[in-house]
């Protein structure tokens, strides 16, 4: 790769948000550099989720001067965040993101805990990432391209490789990402590469990793656009296994559930509940499994309950005669519990599943409580079970529908 092809990532870069302004600076010198996944997706022709920049020190006083700028041109100031003692700094917007690292090396004091950190210089800094085709570098100033060994011609070739042999013993939530971005770029592991992974994983590398880590990489999976991929991958690796037995991964029930999961059902939530066991028993050792991963306790709670109460539930929905029936059998779940229910329940529960999320939990009454309150029904609970009566019978079709015909349903309930 030539000076050419990094003066065409810089161009490409220009047509991004907050390209412009990184440019700007860049011109000046200093020695700054995109870096990363920015370089890696722009030179595969993708757009980047942010861009990564790399500075030779003072990262919260680059972050302060590139907000300054996207503040000027754009009226309102982004949000910035500075971590002085990691060397680190993040500038937000709401349409991009610039991540902004001082020049690091490290190294690890033991395996699976955190990296100590040191100032280096660019190839040091390049030499201490996950994979070749993330350890590639260019000046914001020249176009001029940094890469470690192997790591455009992996690029080119879609390979995955770590740097140094001991990277997975290191830092084991890189198995975890070799099968995320394995997933999300179509790459395959290096033979050698795969081989480092398999060995790691029998000899208990992820029993060195804290259960809060690998939490946070669980996240970024689930995140995923090609999440149901990202987890088979790390299924069929045998890293989810070895973070916890009970982890477990089907992917036609994932794919199922998602075909039913509706539009305001939450993607990350369902495939956590699929990754669980699908019984109460198991419940309190999941709650202190994701307790422990540091899954916030609104996802956890909703996923665990999707999980622990799928038989139930697909038996319950398989009952149902009706829609009425299947509307009390229903009403009381999350979108995501009732998408896993009918998706690891039988043809039955997958019907009515579907049924359900497909169309009649949209059934509304025209009347609400203030009609039967204006029709003499005193206030309190009454009023709930009277409106229910009338929407089973609109859903049944016992009745026409329409503000009067359900008005007389409901007045008429017993």
């Amino acid at each position: 790769m030539g000076e050419s092809d990094g003066r065409r990532i810089l161009s490409a870069l220009a047509e991004l948000d907050g390209g412009p302004e990184l440019l700007e600076l860049g011109r000046s010198g200093g020695g700054l550099a995109l870096v990363g996944g920015a370089v890696r997706d722009l030179l595969l022709g993708s757009r980047p989720r942010e861009l990564d920049v790399l500075v030779p020190r003072d990262a919260a006083g680059f972050a302060a001067r590139l907000a300054r700028l996207l503040g000027e041109r754009a009226g309102t100031p982004p949000q910035v965040t500075a971590h002085e003692r990691f060397g680190t700094a993040a500038v937000q917007w709401p349409t991009g993101r610039v991540d902004i690292a001082e020049r690091r090396a490290e190294s690890y004091p033991s395996p699976g805990a955190l990296p100590e950190v040191r100032p280096g210089s660019e190839l040091e800094d390049l030499q201490r990432r996950d994979f070749t085709v993330n350890a590639i570098a260019v000046s914001l100033q020249t176009g001029e391209v940094s890469a470690v060994e192997h790591a455009l011609e992996d690029l080119a070739a879609g390979r995955l490789r770590v740097l140094h042999d001991a990277s997975f013993v290191d830092d084991p939530t890189r198995l975890m990402r070799l099968a995320r971005y394995s997933a999300r770029l179509g790459f395959d592991p290096e033979p050698h590469t795969a081989e480092l992974a398999r060995t790691a994983l029998s000899d208990g590398a992820m029993g060195t990793l804290s259960l809060a880590r690998a939490g946070s990489e669980l996240r970024l999976a689930l995140a995923e656009a090609a999440a149901t991929a990202s987890l088979l991958a790390m299924s069929d690796l045998g890293v989810l296994h070895a973070i916890d037995p009970i982890l477990d991964f089907d992917p036609r029930v994932a794919h199922d559930a998602l075909a039913l999961l509706p539009g305001d059902g939450r993607t990350d939530v369902l495939l956590l509940a699929c990754l669980l066991p699908r019984s109460r028993s198991d419940a309190p050792q999941a709650l202190a499994l994701l307790e422990g991963m540091e899954i916030p306790a609104a996802e956890r709670d909703r996923a665990i309950a999707a999980a622990a109460g799928a038989r139930e539930l697909a038996e319950d929905l398989a009952r149902a005669a009706s829609p009425s029936e299947l509307m009390r059998a229903a009403r009381p779940s999350t979108a995501e519990a009732l998408a896993l229910a009918g998706a690891g329940g039988g043809p039955g529960a997958l019907a009515a599943a579907r049924r359900w999320l497909g169309g009649l939990r949209d059934v509304r009454l025209s009347i609400g409580g203030e009609d039967l309150l204006a029709a003499g029904i005193a206030s309190g609970p009454e009023i709930g079970r009277r409106l229910d009566l009338a929407l089973e019978r609109l859903l049944d079709g016992e009745i026409s529908g329409g503000r009067q015909s359900e008005l007389t349903a409901a007045l008429e309930g017993s």
